[in-house]
């Protein structure tokens, strides 16, 4: 029976070499943003995206747009064990490009989330969520009512 070794297809993969080509020192975190490159490319089917490297943070940053025609989002891939300090976020939001920070677990999980410069007012939610506070005035005044009549 012959043995056959499968070589490691992410070191071969184009996108990880563009990476590595970047001469980004952390080989943690060029794992980590080739994992979030594929989810955006392959699972999520992001247009457009592309690897740079940010001076400033000495990272591997990505930029894509979700749909065609759609903003250009800054996503900065981190393990997920790394902190960021707020001069990180404001260098990557100086960019211009409204950003996501992509925390990416040692199981591959990968978590997004949006940041923003300032406040954000969020969105109401969206389905079949009902006002609990409202409900509850409204079975009160029934019952007063419902006792009013009866009397």
């Amino acid at each position: 029976m012959q043995s056959w070794k499968c070589p490691n297809w992410i070191l071969q993969h184009p996108a990880y070499l563009k990476m590595k080509n970047l001469e980004v020192e952390d080989a943690e975190q060029i794992h980590a943003a080739f994992l979030v490159y594929m989810n955006l490319t392959e699972v999520r089917h992001w247009k457009e995206v592309s690897c740079l490297k940010s001076e400033p943070l000495k990272l591997v940053l990505l930029e894509g747009k979700e749909k065609e025609g759609s903003a250009t989002y800054s996503v900065l891939p981190l393990p997920a064990h790394r902190s960021l300090s707020h001069k990180n976020i404001r260098d990557v939001l100086e960019r211009g490009f409204p950003m996501l920070l992509c925390a990416v677990a040692a199981d591959s999980t990968l978590v997004y989330q949006r940041l923003s410069d300032g406040l954000v007012t969020p969105d109401p939610p969206a389905g079949p969520f009902l006002d609990v506070d409202r409900r509850q005035r409204r079975k009160r005044r029934q019952r007063r009512q419902a006792a009013l009549n009866s009397d």
